[in-house]
């Protein structure tokens, strides 16, 4: 049987409030010193943390014991119109007309409108067996596009895992692009293996250089060193060179493996993982940072196409198109093992 709870912005105090328990889950509502509305929910192996009214966000994740988040210059998250402006949170939906980092040709925010989105709606639905964060915004412009996003995220009984949902429905009466990518910022794993069932070979390093990264003669030097195969990532051991950013991507996934499941296992036993539909997702990319401030090993980002923004993918012929009505769904189930 399934329970739904609708949420209004103003059960969110700065006080925790406990709104739900039972046997195996807890729901607890507060808001952080910055006025961002969360939801905590935890089960018998960890917590999640969710920002139910900015792009759903999902900012903390944690399973026994085990911080799943990257390391970050942020304790909190922040009001922000770009994703950047509050860079701290576990995981987010990047998309929806564009995604990624702007190319030269591209006047939109870094990974789109979608991360900090003004949600309408949140509820909840609960069953015995899982807690889901569910919620609904509907972007609409004068002379533009016309859509409504409907992300939720669920936890589970007994599990150290949660699935990710997108739907993205077109409400107006043309076709509309549509670029998405579920992007989890995983925590860097010292000598972590990451492995996948698709070919290592899939992965190429990426060749653009967006306005973000600063290049260095080091990092210059070892991305030919890549490119030209006297070196390999398939183990985070050597992280001085992950700075600034490295970055793989594999295409068209689908000639590889209907499910894509891909892994992060540290020498600890701590293992990471993804999973996807490639006929949903036949996009990945790997993204890698290990600064003084950051420290993230995004060993897969599920998508739609390339990051690299709006104009890249149009070129590429990879930007989906969604006609007047239709709807697409997007699923990743990610975790702990």
């Amino acid at each position: 049987m399934k329970g739904i709870i609708g949420l209004q912005r103003n059960y969110f105090k700065e006080s925790r409030t406990a709104f739900f328990t039972n046997e195996e889950f807890s729901v607890t509502l507060f808001r952080y010193q910055s006025g961002i509305e969360a939801i905590e929910v935890t089960n018998s192996r960890g917590r999640m943390v969710v920002l139910p009214y900015m792009g759903q966000m999902i900012w903390d994740l944690e399973f026994d014991g085990v911080d799943l988040k990257m390391k970050s210059m942020f304790d909190q998250p922040k009001k922000a119109d770009s994703v950047i402006d509050t860079y701290g949170c576990f995981a987010f939906h990047s998309g929806l007309i564009s995604n990624g980092c702007p190319g030269a040709d591209d006047d939109h925010e870094m990974h789109g409108e979608m991360p900090c989105a003004e949600m309408d709606s949140a509820w909840l639905e609960i069953t015995d067996t899982s807690v889901k964060i569910c919620g609904r915004t509907e972007y609409i412009k004068g002379f533009g596009h016309h859509y409504l996003a409907s992300p939720s995220v669920e936890m589970f009984k007994a599990k150290g895992s949660i699935q990710m949902t997108m739907a993205v429905k077109n409400l107006s009466g043309e076709v509309m692009p549509l670029q998405y990518m579920c992007h989890t910022n995983y925590a860097y794993l010292d000598n972590a293996e990451m492995k996948q069932n698709i070919p290592n070979s899939a992965f190429k390093l990426r060749g653009s250089i967006p306005k973000h990264v600063k290049p260095t003669d080091k990092w210059l030097d070892y991305n030919k060193k890549l490119l030209n195969g006297q070196e390999s990532i398939n183990a985070l051991n050597d992280p001085g060179m992950y700075d600034p950013e490295i970055v793989f991507f594999a295409d068209e996934l689908n000639l590889y493996q209907e499910v894509a499941v891909f892994e992060m296992a540290s020498p600890e036993g701590i293992t990471f993982f993804t999973s996807f539909s490639t006929a949903e997702l036949n996009y990945a990319t790997r993204w890698l940072l290990h600064n003084a401030n950051q420290h993230v090993a995004s060993f897969v980002l599920p998508a739609t196409c390339r990051p690299e923004g709006f104009s890249a993918a149009e070129n590429a012929g990879t930007l989906m198109m969604l006609s007047a009505g239709e709807e697409r769904n997007f699923t990743i189930v990610t975790g702990k093992k």
